[in-house]
């Protein structure tokens, strides 16, 4: 399994600036299936804790998609964790593991992983039903089976 951390191009203005992304090599039936790693929940304190002018374009998007991209992300001790988790658990499933640093201010029309619907190729995996998750870091992986080929024609 490679294990990838992209170091930031600047300081990052806050800590919580980690996005990850694993590849699951067989999954649903589908190849090298890449799940977005994110936090489904946040305390409601860091939504007003932030500079939100600074880290994101339209700090007054009425439905806060660019702020909660950004409360999805990771603190780089959350990173390391869930890497860790990952490796000692999923090491002979997943074929990567790419950490990178969110790129600030982020950009109007991203939308936010938690807000995207569920379909019949698009989910999520929920860590927190499984019952060897105990890391204490909320975390769920998007999918979409509809980029992956299938193992079988």
């Amino acid at each position: 399994m490679e294990i990838t951390v992209i170091p930031p191009d600047s300081p990052l203005l806050i800590d919580r600036a980690w996005a990850i992304r694993m590849t699951i090599k067989s999954f649903k039936g589908r190849r090298n299936v890449e799940v977005h790693l994110f936090r489904p929940e946040w305390d409601s304190g860091e939504e007003t804790s932030y500079d939100w002018q600074a880290l994101v374009v339209n700090s007054d998007d009425p439905e806060g998609q660019c702020r909660r991209l950004v409360l999805e992300a990771f603190t780089a001790q959350e990173r390391d964790s869930i890497v860790e988790y990952l490796k000692e658990r999923y090491s002979t499933r997943l074929s990567a593991i790419t950490c990178m640093p969110l790129k600030f201010p982020v950009p109007e029309g991203l939308p936010a992983l938690c807000s995207v619907d569920e379909s019949k190729n698009v989910g999520f995996i929920r860590f927190e039903k499984i019952p060897a998750y105990d890391l204490g870091i909320p975390l769920r992986g998007l999918y979409n089976l509809d980029e992956h080929p299938p193992i079988v024609e």
